[in-house]
């Protein structure tokens, strides 16, 4: 197979699919394999991502879920490598819905690597998460962690990557399985940001609460055994994560073997500490009110990051929490405009 450094007999530039290149992280990766002389040819079925986000690169739209169609695009672009970002992600709906997250996850994902077997397409970088592991106690979490998923969400990543592993063994794609703590910011130009609906991320959830766009932050548990009894999180910069992913990519172009990395910045920070960053950043009021603490949800979540440091090099360059948040802020008001009004 050819390198994904090298386009395969011609001048085009080597080809990466991007499944799910219209979400969050996805677009960021986009911008970030066009930077690095890749074409990303985006996969998307639009159901959550944003047709408007997919700038660096032409856009298939398709679902995982859709055989015939991921084996189609294979066919068409012809692409060296993957980066898979199409997933469910919300923690609630997961235990309402198990079954459809099981077939978007974990099937879905079990259609990719059937179109990369047969199109012998060797390298897979995975959006992964730290949900892998549910509560493993309050130190930084490292790969060696047990699993123990809370949340049909963290049990379909983990599937998904099991998977990878089966595959694997077997003579299919080799894979980096990258675990994201809270993917957080937005592009520093503002060319791409975080844009769900519903919103369930802190950061821009209290950007919103600073527009007026929803009335308060709810605070979900205040008597956490932390410094200020609210929730620590581990905020990664999604331009970090991409970076990662590039770096991923790399690793695996140079004939590199599968792994599993966490991906955080190895600091964390409070609930209340995001939202005093906010107030900091963008010199406004985020009104806030208590809520009770949500099952499943531990005191402190915080990564050890040391074996992505090695195994690719990577580090961390803009995860502290205020170039976090005015990166978010810039983007928030590109996207939503200095007013008021509902999320």
């Amino acid at each position: 197979m050819p390198s994904p450094r090298q386009p395969a007999m011609t001048d085009a530039p080597p080809r990466v699919l991007v499944v799910g290149g219209a979400g969050y992280v996805g677009s960021h990766c986009c911008k970030a394999l066009a930077g690095a002389g890749y074409l990303p040819v985006s996969f998307d079925s639009l159901a959550t991502g944003h047709r408007d986000l997919v700038r660096w690169g032409p856009l298939v739209e398709g679902d995982i879920r859709e055989a015939a169609k991921l084996r189609e695009a294979f066919d068409t672009w012809r692409p060296v490598a993957v980066m898979h970002f199409a997933a469910l992600a919300l923690v609630a709906e997961s235990v309402a819905k198990p079954a459809l997250y099981h077939e978007v996850n974990v099937e879905g994902s079990r259609n990719l690597l059937e179109a990369m077997r047969l199109a012998s397409v060797d390298a897979l970088v995975f959006s992964s998460t730290c949900a892998v592991y549910g509560e493993v106690g309050d130190g930084p979490i490292a790969e060696a962690a047990p699993f123990g998923p809370v949340s049909p969400y963290g049990a379909t990543k983990l599937e998904a990557e099991r998977l990878m592993d089966d595959y694997g063994r077997s003579g299919g794609p080799r894979s980096v399985r990258l675990r994201y703590f809270n993917a957080s910011g937005a592009d520093p130009e503002a060319e791409t940001g975080e844009h769900h609906e519903p919103e369930t991320h802190l950061i821009p959830i209290a950007l919103d609460a600073a527009l007026g766009r929803r009335e308060a932050v709810s605070v979900f548990g205040d008597d956490y055994p932390t410094p200020d009894g609210t929730a620590v999180r581990d905020y990664v910069h999604v331009a970090d994560l991409a970076a990662a992913h590039l770096a991923a990519l790399e690793r695996l172009s140079g004939g590199g073997g599968s792994i599993a990395l966490n991906l955080g910045s190895g600091k964390g920070s409070s609930v209340m500490e995001v939202l005093a960053a906010a107030e900091r950043v963008t010199g406004r009021s985020v009104p806030r009110r208590p809520a009770p603490r949500r099952p499943g949800d531990p005191p402190r979540l915080v990564a050890d990051p040391a074996l992505a440091r090695r195994e690719l090099g990577w580090r961390v360059r803009r995860s502290d929490l205020d170039t976090v948040v005015a990166d978010a802020w810039r983007w928030h008001l590109k996207r939503f405009g200095d007013r008021p009004g509902q999320p």
